[in-house]
């Protein structure tokens, strides 16, 4: 297999077939050693994150599957923390897209004159484009058609994607109690029709989970959505 790209959680290879190969880290993004999933820097490694994400990730691409939802998601190995998917063409150089349910991290930075940290928001959806150099800029619907990124009707259609993807997501953290702040996913063009299509991972390392109001770790979410299953 060859190598074409080295992230900061997940290393990437092409396969012989064209399918690609996503192998885990056990790394996770933040600062000054404290867990973010909004950050552009990797701040600690937990020893066996990579395939609690994994295997949280495979949990719910199956659930989101199930509803009719296309992902890139062809199967994974959870003892060898790596997962094989179809081929994705990016929306420009990449986009990482938002949805939060309340006033945290990020949004409450920029936002903080507005709202109180915590704040309930009615699923807000917003889009940023993959460039830690510029620190992942937010970028409006009329932006990326401007930028020949993406049409107003793949814009639409993401933002519904996306919506529809996080009650998914939230309904099955409620069945244990937790309750889900925000989320990150990725979306980019799949097979020969060039569908719209989730891809990357959902793993605890891109979400924020509470339970009673306390954070929720990575490893520990996996844990939790894990039992009795």
């Amino acid at each position: 297999m060859e190598k074409v790209y080295t992230g900061k959680t997940k290393d990437v290879y092409r396969k012989e077939d064209g399918n690609y190969l996503l192998k885990f880290k056990d790394d996770a993004t933040g600062t000054n050693g404290v867990f973010d999933p909004g950050s552009n820097t990797v701040a600690l490694s937990i020893e066996g994150a990579g395939k609690a994400g994994l295997k949280l990730t495979k949990f719910f691409f199956d659930k989101i599957s199930d509803e009719g939802i296309p992902t890139h998601f062809i199967e994974a190995d959870v003892g060898d923390a790596t997962m094989t998917v179809k081929p994705a063409t990016l929306f420009g150089k990449g986009i990482e897209v938002i949805l939060r349910y309340r006033a945290v991290g990020s949004f409450y930075k920029r936002y903080g004159a507005y709202c109180k940290d915590g704040d309930m928001l009615d699923s807000f959806v917003e889009i940023t484009l993959k460039d830690d150099a510029r620190n992942d800029p937010p970028i409006t619907g009329d932006a990326l058609e401007m930028l020949g990124i993406m049409t107003k009707k793949e814009y639409g259609e993401i933002v519904s994607l996306t919506r529809k993807v996080g009650v998914i997501v939230k309904n099955e953290l409620g069945k244990k109690g937790l309750e889900l702040y925000d989320i990150k996913f990725e979306f980019g063009r799949v097979g020969e029709d060039r569908h719209i299509a989730l891809i990357d991972e959902i793993s605890g390392g891109n979400m924020r989970a509470y339970k009673d109001g306390c954070h929720i770790q990575p490893l520990d979410l996996e844990k939790i959505m894990n039992a009795a299953n």
